[in-house]
């Protein structure tokens, strides 16, 4: 199959609306049951299974079995970038759009983008961290300096082990909402982790909106100032 028809065939599996709802549901890092995708589509349980068999073939998904009970999420940190993009577009070429509702400007302050910081919170860290000289742009690439390695690894994050894994340490996306750069990658993860074990910030509900401690704003300044 050529790339053409690669790119046409995971076009099609993502532009379904059905479709698209379950994968931006799992946008929240969450593996989640058909009946569950099934409710945050609008569309019975039977439906979501045939279309979540399709984005299993197509490889947009895994699928992880409990028991009875079988659990879907997003196939790789690549997809989540994919949706991410997406959805960067289609603000751009969508301007019609009514942005209203009482969540909505919490979720386009502070989510959580798969398993990083997004929003107006994540486009911040990326640019603090960047003045700060914890991480530099170098022949095109994102990474961390010798000084944010120890400045990370008394937050928590080992920079060192990160390293060592096959997932990207440091990769950038842009956020659809802030339409500017922020951090994902595995280093991306782990301060995410790690904001919310320290309890600075912590998810609302089981929606993707993250929300910040009046310590963990305080801390968060410090850390990343």
């Amino acid at each position: 199959m050529s790339t053409t028809s690669h790119i046409s065939s995971v076009a099609s599996l993502m532009g379904d609306p059905t479709r698209a709802a379950m994968l931006s549901a799992l946008m929240g890092g969450r593996a989640l049951a058909a009946g569950e995708l099934a409710h945050v589509a609008g569309v019975a349980t039977p439906t979501a299974s045939g279309h979540l068999a399709q984005l299993l073939d197509g490889g947009l998904v895994a699928v992880e079995q409990q028991g009875r009970h079988r659990y879907y999420r997003l196939a790789s940190p690549d997809v989540a970038s994919a949706i991410e993009a997406l959805s960067e577009l289609a603000e751009q070429t969508n301007r019609r759009v009514v942005r209203t509702g009482p969540r909505d400007p919490d979720f386009r302050h502070a989510r959580v983008c798969y398993d990083h910081l997004a929003g107006a919170r994540g486009v911040e860290l990326y640019a603090r961290m960047t003045r700060s000289k914890l991480i530099a742009l170098e022949d095109g690439t994102v990474d961390v300096t010798r000084v944010g390695e120890r400045h990370l690894s008394e937050f928590g994050v080992n920079v060192a082990e990160l390293r060592k894994a096959t997932r990207p340490l440091c990769r950038t996306c842009i956020d659809w909402s802030e339409r500017r750069t922020h951090l994902a990658g595995s280093l991306g993860a782990g301060i995410l982790t790690q904001l919310f074990a320290r309890r600075w910030a912590y998810r609302v509900d089981d929606s993707r909106v993250v929300r910040f401690s009046p310590k963990g704003e305080a801390a968060f300044t410090k850390l990343f100032g």
